[in-house]
């Protein structure tokens, strides 16, 4: 006779239904080990994935025009290779694991090439290995690694949004060289690691094609479910910048903002296992279709609540999701993933910069169409086949919704405490911020006197790719100035990096920010950054009827109880003069109507006494610093706008009831592709005030306080090298009156 408890043993072994639990210790080690390791992969994963289309992106940014380079997309359909069976054998073995981990891992050393071109190749070879690991482990052999590598990549993905909050949305990977260095580290250990844990025997077969015969639809809504996570949620500060409009009911700010996104992303993934709710036919086209209709349509709290609960809709469904992909065959429904998540990238870039690329004109401002095609392709497949309850699941099936614990999949015990963890140190990382948004409301000024200053930050990428925002942060902070103007500032796009110029540099340099439109309105952003409070804040999409979309940032700030406004714009290119001419009717008539001091500083696009020069400075009343005397030290004087000069083109420094004082050029040292300018203004005592009309070079000639700072050396005649930061074009200037001299 055979007891019953043998028997129940046997079947247990046999029965497809019932799987053996993978939290357990085999030679001495634990799942918690192994997922520690996936999760700094996983993290890693997630970083190269995402840094390889803002280096790509760097050179038709920088020629405006398509550079070839992204053909090197291309390496995105490596998983064809594991149409052939000895390679995709191959790939799975310990050796074959290792090889493709420390390809992913060296491509992180891309960031310390010595030109931009080793860079991209280094980080191309790493996005070539990136899912052939996919397919490699997410159809291992073996479930255990399956499940953990699975799980990993989620984890990993937490841990890089954490992260980001710590360098207030940078991503550590492509920060700095120190941290860099520090990620490779990690990096290293987690792979050797791994190539020496011991492995798990399959308790399942390995997944076929027979599971799934809707593997094209599996391939597009997993593609569409990885660039929509990428897209919105790749950085926990998106989801406002979506959202805001002008003060003072903006929508809330990143800080703290983010948080609530964090948490929310963090909620979602836990929502997963609840899978009826999942496969749900409300949860799907309600809570997913219509709170993406409400983030992109709606403004300010509307929208930025429906982009919490999108949050929800599309963390809870990655695990779903994922176990479907695994369920079709490798190769082709990864590789058709990957063509959809390229494809709807590539969608995204037409959209804003259609006015550089051919059929621009077909995308322009399309990207609901986008974004309504990515719901519902993942709805679609939520929907389509979708099990009741997960004992009607086959036993090729990974599992990883059975999550509660009670089922043989326990990975979950595990993973919470890893979750929990994640959102800890993500949490911690806004409370240790706090102090430096406390700071901005406790400093009083009583000054009349100020600094304004304009550049085109290009978002934050310097001419040779590399990230510059504690260099841009410097030079900003030497200038002295109080009110910054930055144009090219919207780099919460993915091609971009998902980095917040804005609340970064308002963090940095201790300044109030306002940054506008909203990312989702398709312009290359504006933003404003200043000492003092602001009052109000509007922000304009110029008209465009042929080019590039132009964005306006209109805001009046309190300085020492005298309400100044500050007006910003980028007009679109000089060769749509339509654009242009409308435009600058647009921008004229808010600086007619402003009741207060104005100072307008924008990127123009038009010369010296042209049009759209006299457009501004007669129906928009505005002055220019220029200046038709001559000095005795230098003969015919000019500034700022110099009619004489023919290297004057883009910015522009007006202004009207304010007296000047001073003007300066400062090359822009290899940070951008556009000099900064800074002027410096005196708040009159009364409306009725002669303005200075006499220009001087000698520093001896004006105060001290209104002096430039001397770290960009002496006044300077032409051009400055282009290597360092230094005055030049004849600057400094100072402006006194006549009764002075």
């Amino acid at each position: 006779m055979v007891d019953e408890k043998s028997a129940d043993t046997s079947k247990m072994d046999t029965e497809p239904s019932v799987r053996r639990p993978i939290r357990q210790e085999v030679y001495g080690r634990s799942f918690m080990r192994d997922i520690l390791s996936e999760t700094i992969i996983g993290f890693i994963f997630w970083s190269v994935l995402h840094g390889f289309a803002p280096m790509v992106w760097f050179y038709p940014l920088n020629l405006l025009e398509i550079s070839g380079y992204e053909a090197l997309a291309v390496v995105w359909f490596s998983p064809l290779l594991c149409a052939i069976p000895p390679v995709f054998s191959a790939l799975q073995t310990r050796l074959g694991l290792f090889l493709l981990r420390a390809v992913v891992i060296a491509s992180v050393a891309s960031f310390q090439a010595p030109t931009t071109l080793q860079r991209l190749v280094v980080l191309t070879v790493g996005n070539f290995a990136l899912p052939l690991l996919w397919c490699a482990t997410w159809w291992h052999k073996t479930t255990q690694q399956r499940v953990i590598s699975f799980w990993g990549s989620m984890l990993g993905f937490l841990a890089l949004l954490a992260s980001r909050i710590w360098f207030v949305s940078i991503n550590p990977t492509w920060s700095d060289t120190r941290s860099n260095n520090v990620i490779i580290s990690l990096g290293v250990v987690a792979i050797l690691e791994r190539y020496f844990a011991a492995e798990f025997p399959s308790p399942s077969p390995k997944p076929n094609e027979t599971t799934a015969p809707y593997w094209k639809s599996v391939g597009l809504g997993f593609g569409s479910l990885l660039f929509l996570t990428h897209w919105i949620f790749g950085e926990v500060s998106v989801v406002s910048r979506w959202a805001v409009i002008g003060q003072p009911f903006s929508g809330p700010h990143p800080f703290p903002a983010g948080a609530a996104v964090f948490l929310e992303v963090i909620t979602g993934l836990l929502l997963s296992t609840k899978l009826d709710m999942v496969t749900n036919f409300l949860w799907i086209w309600f809570i997913g279709g219509h709170t993406a209709l409400g983030l992109y349509y709606f403004s300010g709290f509307f929208s930025f609540a429906c982009g919490l609960l999108l949050s929800l809709f599309i963390m809870s469904a990655w695990p779903e999701m994922s176990d479907r992909l695994t369920s079709c065959p490798p190769f082709k429904t990864l590789t058709m993933a990957m063509g959809t998540y390229l494809v709807e990238m590539l969608f995204l870039v037409w959209t804003v910069a259609f006015n550089f690329v051919p059929g621009g004109y077909l995308t322009r401002e399309q990207s609901v169409i986008l974004l309504v095609f990515c719901v519902f392709t993942v709805g679609n497949v939520l929907r389509k086949g979708s099990p009741r309850n997960l004992e009607e699941k086959d036993s090729t099936h990974l599992g990883f919704t059975n999550l509660d614990g009670t089922g043989c999949y326990q990975a979950f015990a595990d993973v919470k405490i890893l979750v929990i963890l994640i959102a800890i140190v993500g949490i911690v990382g806004f409370a240790v911020r706090l102090p430096v948004h406390t700071r901005m409301g406790l400093k009083k000024f009583e000054q009349k006197q100020f600094t304004s200053a304009i550049w085109t930050a290009h978002f934050m990428y310097d001419n040779d790719g590399w990230p510059s925002y504690e260099r841009a942060a410097q030079l900003l902070e030497d200038t002295g100035a109080d009110v910054i103007a930055l144009l090219e500032a919207d780099a919460s796009k993915p091609f971009l990096g998902h980095n917040d110029i804005s609340m970064w540099l308002g963090e940095r340099l201790n300044m109030y920010d306002d940054f506008g439109p909203a990312t989702k309105k398709h312009t290359w952003g504006s933003l404003i950054l200043s000492r003092f409070p602001f009052v109000k804040s509007e922000h304009h999409l110029l008209p465009s009827p042929h080019g590039e979309l132009a964005p306006g940032v209109s805001a009046t700030v309190n300085i020492s109880g005298t309400l100044v406004d500050f007006v910003v714009t980028h007009m679109g290119n000089d060769d749509d003069d339509l654009d242009r001419k409308e435009q600058t009717t647009y921008i004229a008539n808010i600086t007619r109507k402003s009741k207060n001091p104005v100072v307008f500083m924008g990127y123009v696009t038009s010369k010296p006494e042209s049009r759209d020069y006299k457009k501004l400075t007669t129906f928009g009343k505005l002055k220019a610093l220029d200046v038709r005397q001559e000095d005795p030290q230098d003969g015919p004087a000019e500034a700022d706008i110099d009619s004489t000069d023919q290297d004057r083109f883009c910015e522009y420094i007006m202004y009207r009831g304010l007296r000047r004082l001073g003007f300066a050029r400062i090359t822009h040292g290899g940070l951008s592709d556009t000099e900064v300018q800074v002027a410096k203004f005196e708040i009159p005592d009364s409306k009725k005030f002669e303005d200075n009309d006499m220009v001087v070079t000698s520093k001896s000639a004006v105060d001290r306080s209104v002096r430039f700072s001397e770290k960009f050396g002496e006044f300077k005649k032409g051009h400055g090298s282009s290597d360092y930061h230094h005055y030049h074009m004849s600057t400094p200037k100072y402006f006194v009156s006549k009764s002075r001299q």
